[in-house]
């Protein structure tokens, strides 16, 4: 029995550090405050590290209050060929970007700025949930 249990909790443990590895790719582009109202937290401030969900992560509003790491991996038009920093940010989830949105996750301005040059506008991204 306990041979069992060692390795499920292997196992267990095997497919986090897959999953934790492998960085979903998507786009991210920005907005500018005020950042309140939002669909999370209605007009409770949640600093400025944050960021509005597309469809593509929003999950009905299960996305809400979630923290994921964003990193730049390169450009998406001929404006700004090289807009990537070497660094990557956390942000938390507090509003939705709507249908229409042209980013994966639509980060604040303070965040994307982090990241890379805003005169890009968009940008290529991996993001990993924390």
């Amino acid at each position: 029995m306990v041979v069992i249990i060692r390795a499920l909790i292997m196992a267990t443990m095997a497919i986090c550090l897959i999953s934790v590895a492998n960085a979903a790719q998507g786009t991210a582009t920005f907005y500018t405050p005020p950042y309140i109202p939002s669909s999370c937290y209605g007009n409770q401030n949640n600093g400025v590290m944050i960021a509005a969900a597309s469809d593509a992560i929003w999950g009905n509003r299960a996305a809400c209050g979630r923290m994921y790491r964003v990193r730049c991996t390169g450009a998406t038009n001929q404006g700004v060929p090289q807009p990537c920093k070497s660094t990557s940010v956390v942000v938390k989830i507090v509003d939705y970007c709507p249908p229409g949105c042209k980013g994966t996750i639509d980060l604040s301005k303070e965040a994307f700025s982090a990241i890379a040059n805003p005169d890009a506008g968009k940008i290529k991204i991996e993001y990993t949930q924390v």
